[in-house]
Formats: C-alpha cells, structure tokens, sequence
C-alpha cells in the first residue's frame, strides 16, 4: 500500500472566480503534493473585482466539518483564511486548541484586493485573542500587519514600522510572523521573516506588474504544504515564497478584475519542456 501524502486542512470560504479561498487553497496544497481537506467558514458573493457578499456559516456547523475530518484522518497543518464572524473565530480557536502539535498558518483576510471590509473590529479582536496565540507563523501584508497591531496610543496618522508591528504581533502568541511587502514603496518586494528575538530571513522578488486575486491564499497555503512536507520553517518560507512568485509571474486574467494566479504553471512548463525535446 502506497503511503499516504501529507495532509493539510484549510478553513477557508469559498470563493466562485476560484482565485482566492477555499478553491486557491485546494489547488495550492495539491499543487505541492499534498492532499487538501476543506472546512468552509462562509460563503461569498465575489469576482476577480472584488467581494460583494460574504453569509457566515454556522459555527456548530464549522467546527462539525473539522471534528469529522480529524477525527477520521491525520492532519500535518493547519491553514487558516477567511473567517466570516466572531463566533465562527471562537469554535476554530476551540477546534485547533485540542492539537497543539500540528503547526497552524494563518493568513489574517481583513480586506479583499479592493477594500471591502470582510473582518470587523470585534472579528479583530478576537483574532488577536483567541487565535494569535494559537499560531505558527502569521502572514499579513504590511497594511494588515499595521492594523493587527494597532494600539489606542498610536498616532494614527503616521504609519507604524513594520518591525514594531511584528514585535507585537509576536507578543500577542504568535512564534512567527511573515510581512509581505507588496504594498510598501519599493522596487522590489522585501518580505521578513520576524520570531520573537529578531529578523530570521529577509527575501527580495521582482515586483510583478499586475495586481492578483488569492496571492496571499496562495503563499500561507503554500506555506503549510512545505511545513506538511517536513521542511522548516525558515526552509518553508522561502519555499512557498518562490513557488508563489512563480504562480504570479504565470498569472492569468480570466475575468474583467484582477489576475488570478496559476497554481498549475509548472504543468504547462513541463508541457513546453516535452514538446522541445519532442521538436
């Protein structure tokens, strides 16, 4: 009997365009080689523009999906999206604190790619309080990095340094943090590595031309996947980071919005790499 592959388990919403959610996340962990188990946390009205919509689940009916894929199959790591409300954040933080062992990537989804507001204040909160503690390795880009870590004394209109952030992101329970750089004012896109007593590893990427749907699916997804697969997690940080660049850099735009990347992109390469030695 062949061995199993190792198997990651997403909370996630769905997403119809199939760029972002559960779909992004299903195809990244598959695309890595493993195998992708889905519990959806609502369900949203959205395309490759952005969300209209977002109806939460239930949360008995959230931490039932869970309990019964758990129960019946071993699970390498955890990956969390989109959450859809206070109470659904509650019964996950219940559901992942009965395996502390398994590691748990979080992507903190406060906003789509065009600012719609898709986690409240409360949400954040308890974000913070029920689930940062919980977490591996935390994936905000700067903008969500800032607002996370966001404090009443803060001067609101000046934008507070990234390393503050993740110290305090850090303070909150959280063994690592990972800010991406995408939406800062540099030429190329520098993503940090931060644990508690300083910088682990610093990247730099080619800033890509266009805007993507479920880049950030994609690289906490990813992420997952590499610690499934046994890697570290400074080896996969960087793992997930280059496949991730990879799916951008052979993105597609299928609708009239943002492009969506290609989680695929090495089929058609090994496809373009057969028909050369065929020629």
């Amino acid at each position: 009997m062949l061995q199993p592959p190792p198997i990651v388990l997403s909370f996630a919403a769905n997403d119809p365009s199939g760029g972002a959610g559960l779909q992004a996340d299903l195809l990244t962990i598959a695309s890595m080689g493993c195998h992708p188990l889905s519990v959806m946390t609502a369900i949203t009205v959205q395309d490759t523009a952005g969300v209209d919509d977002v109806m939460p689940l239930d949360p008995e009916w959230v931490a039932d999906q869970a309990r019964a894929v758990l129960e019946d199959m071993p699970v390498h790591a955890f990956k969390i999206g989109l959450l859809g409300s206070v109470e659904i954040i509650a019964a996950i933080a219940e559901v992942i604190s009965d395996y502390p062992h398994i590691p748990l990537v979080m992507d903190p989804v406060l906003t789509s790619g065009r600012g719609d507001e898709l986690a409240n204040e409360e949400m954040i909160d308890a974000m913070r309080e029920l689930l940062l503690p919980q977490v591996t390795i935390l994936t905000p880009n700067s903008l969500e990095a800032r607002h996370l870590a966001q404090q009443d004394s803060d001067n609101c209109e000046s934008k507070l340094d990234l390393s503050l952030c993740a110290q305090r992101l850090l303070n909150m329970g959280c063994e690592y943090v990972l800010i991406t750089g995408t939406h800062e004012n540099t030429a190329q896109v520098t993503n940090t590595l931060y644990a508690i007593d300083g910088v682990v590893r610093t990247d730099h990427w080619e800033r890509l031309e266009n805007t993507y749907h479920g880049s950030g699916c994609t690289l906490a997804s990813a992420i997952a996947a590499s610690l499934a697969n046994g890697l570290s997690i400074s080896e996969s940080v960087l793992e997930a980071q280059d496949y991730t660049w990879h799916t951008l850099q052979a993105g597609f735009r299928p609708g009239m919005g943002q492009y969506i990347p290609n989680r695929l992109f090495w089929v058609r390469d090994a496809e373009d790499d057969q028909n050369e030695q065929d020629a």
